[in-house]
């Protein structure tokens, strides 16, 4: 079983699960080397009674750019 580490900032909400960084319950970027890439993802949400899929936001982006940032790594997108 892989370790779960969270980060600083963001405690309640980002984590590393092995190579893989996880926002909320979404895996949003993957550890290769000295590379933080930048996954492709769809959630589906209800926001304000509207059903609606999105595949980005911008607490993602700055998760994304936090961890790359922390872990001193090159961002690939």
């Amino acid at each position: 079983m892989k370790t779960k580490t969270y980060f600083k900032k963001y405690k309640n909400n980002l984590c590393q699960i092995g190579n893989n960084i996880i926002s909320y319950e979404t895996h949003i970027a993957t550890i290769k080397g000295n590379i933080l890439k930048a996954e492709k993802w769809e959630i589906e949400r209800n926001f304000k009674g509207v059903n609606e899929v999105i595949s980005s936001s911008p607490t993602t982006t700055k998760h994304i750019n936090y961890v790359a940032s922390e872990l001193n790594l090159k961002l690939k997108y």
